[in-house]
């Protein structure tokens, strides 16, 4: 059964080998991602060479996501390698300390004395423990320790309500875009964004670099989150992540089922992709099944209509990596098939001005009403099938493209499954006759299947579809040989 909902694993030492890459993308994976704030930049070029080769080999189409780190918030390293921090002690943030005490560590973020004043609540580790900052003096913010844990070395500091400065392209990251770009990798996620500035900084350094990487925002910071900021970030974007892990810890767990729920919404609306992210499966990194809260955590996911769901330390660093996909396929196969399809109401408030755009939107109504079998966008760029797949209408979405590129963006897109093209003849019937021997060749549709075809003319010209057909699958052979 087609599984509509894309799924997305990160690479790691459990899951960089040639045999285990093979059978995690045979379970199912349709984009691998590669993060950049572990190993160096020749790791991530082998590791997307051989993620090419394998699924070459396997014969499915998988896209490469290049995940930059961001700043680093963090502590600094202690002389024993963790302190215990007892509730109520006090306890320095200091940005001139080399090695750190049960008294105060250090700081990677040196900027961190200029981004609070007394009042403000830091929260390391997670949330794990709770500083409430009493004063600032010079490089030291002085804390009281509200909760209490054992706190390593360089684990991340949030502020409670966000206001910390750091931008969200370090020099790193700037090096980060270039590899990515040699990699070429399919999509660019860039961590920590908080405006539309943010995204386009990172765009232009990619296009300077030569790469066409889609872009996706990762919503991680409590003033990305508010509808005007949200908006501000799509424009300059592709698609959002909900990066549920630092987002939690700066507006509150509490918050974010409802923002995940939003987030996804506004993004479909605005023509973006969505992908939901962080401990989806967590016990997975240990144990060979879910618990029940991770199942329902990735079916509510599905039902609020992401386009994917990520796999993040499971895949990476787990000992199951290729169960946790195993797992993550067939929860979101049993969401998918409850989901109702309500294509009137979610046609409604849509406003069309693209000729484009319009097409897409009438193969979608047609497809939906005739009950056809498939519908095929003979694609350049893959927008027609983007704009397809952002409304539900129960019938799949084959994006046909000759365009190595295109195809592989087409990974993230729900219920979207790209196929190659090998040849785009410049007549309109004869390509739409390879259109039709694609489909027939990939066991998609059979003589008598009701399918709707979109196409551009003239043909070969990114943006510029204009046409859609019916067809039924064999009757243009047949009237050939009358």
């Amino acid at each position: 059964m087609l599984r509509s909902t894309k799924i997305v694993a990160t690479l790691g030492p459990a899951s960089s080998d040639a045999a285990t890459l093979e059978r995690m993308i045979v379970a199912g994976v349709d984009v691998v991602r590669l993060n950049f704030s572990h190993g160096t930049a020749d790791d991530h070029i082998e590791r997307a060479r051989l993620v090419r080769q394998v699924s070459e080999k396997v014969g499915r189409t998988v896209g490469i996501m290049a995940d930059l780190q961001g700043p680093k918030i963090r502590v600094g390293k202690f002389k024993d390698g963790k302190v215990n921090l007892e509730k109520g002690q006090a306890f320095i943030l200091d940005a001139e300390c080399a090695l750190g005490d049960a008294t105060r560590v250090g700081l990677d973020y040196k900027e961190l004395p200029r981004d609070v004043a007394p009042g403000a609540v830091l929260l390391l580790d997670d949330g794990r423990v709770v500083l409430d900052v009493t004063d600032v003096r010079g490089s030291e913010v002085h804390t009281t320790v509200r909760h209490g844990s054992v706190l390593s070395n360089n684990k991340g500091i949030n502020r409670q309500g966000g206001g910390l400065t750091a931008p969200a392209l370090t020099p790193k990251d700037m090096e980060d875009i270039k590899t990515a770009a040699q990699l070429k990798a399919d999509f660019l996620a860039v961590s920590f964004p908080k405006t539309g500035a943010d995204m386009y900084m990172a765009g232009e350094l990619m296009r300077a670099a030569g790469g066409k990487a889609m872009l996706i925002a990762k919503i991680e910071r409590a003033e990305a989150v508010g509808d005007a900021a949200l908006i501000d970030i799509m424009k300059a974007c592709d698609g959002i992540m909900v990066a549920r892990g630092d987002l939690a810890v700066e507006v509150g767990d509490a918050s974010v089922p409802a923002l995940q729920k939003k987030m996804i919404r506004m993004a479909r609306e605005h023509n973006k992709l969505t992908i939901t992210a962080t401990q989806m499966m967590e016990s997975m990194i240990a144990s060979p099944i879910p618990t029940r809260a991770e199942v329902s955590d990735v079916a509510n996911a599905v039902l609020d209509g992401t386009d994917a769901v990520m796999l993040s330390a499971e895949s990476a660093a787990g000992k199951y990596p290729v169960e946790s996909i195993e797992a993550m396929d067939r929860i979101c196969i049993e969401a998918e098939q409850t989901q109702p399809l309500t294509l009137e109401q979610e046609f409604l408030n849509r406003v069309f001005t693209r000729v484009d755009q319009s097409i897409a939107m009438a193969a979608l109504f047609t497809a939906f009403h005739l009950k056809v079998k498939a519908i095929a966008s003979l694609t350049e760029s893959g927008s027609t099938a983007l704009w397809m797949s952002r409304l539900n209408c129960g019938v799949p979405i084959y994006a046909l493209t000759a365009q190595t590129g295109t195809r592989y963006r087409c990974t993230l897109f729900r219920d979207t499954y790209p196929l190659v093209v090998r040849q785009m003849p410049q007549d309109r019937d004869a390509l739409l006759a390879e259109a039709e021997n694609v489909l027939l060749a990939n066991g998609v549709v059979k003589d008598g299947d009701l399918i709707v075809l979109t196409i551009g003319e003239p043909i070969g010209q990114a943006g510029g579809t204009n046409t859609m057909k019916i067809v039924r699958v064999g009757e243009h052979r047949r009237l050939l040989k009358a």
